[in-house]
């Protein structure tokens, strides 16, 4: 790093976000998954609501890599 730019680091957080205020917060809730080398991925609700647990999520991804396999292998 440039000696100019490590001078300048600031704390960029504007005084009115108090974290403190925030709910149901848990310091490195995911770090075992991550440590594991588990790719997380957070869904929004309606997808979430679609797709409950991993194993279902994997099951419409497979079947969605088929069928883009089969596109390609049409238009080659």
């Amino acid at each position: 790093m440039n000696k100019d730019k490590t001078e300048n680091l600031e704390d960029e957080m504007r005084p009115e976000y108090d974290l403190s205020e925030l709910k149901g917060r848990v310091r490195g809730k995911y770090v075992e998954r991550y440590q594991a080398g588990t790719n997380l991925v957070l869904l929004e609700s309606d997808v979430q609501a679609a797709f409950p647990d991993a194993e279902a999520v994997n099951e419409a991804l497979r079947m969605l890599m088929k069928v883009a396999r089969r596109q390609t292998q049409k238009t080659a």
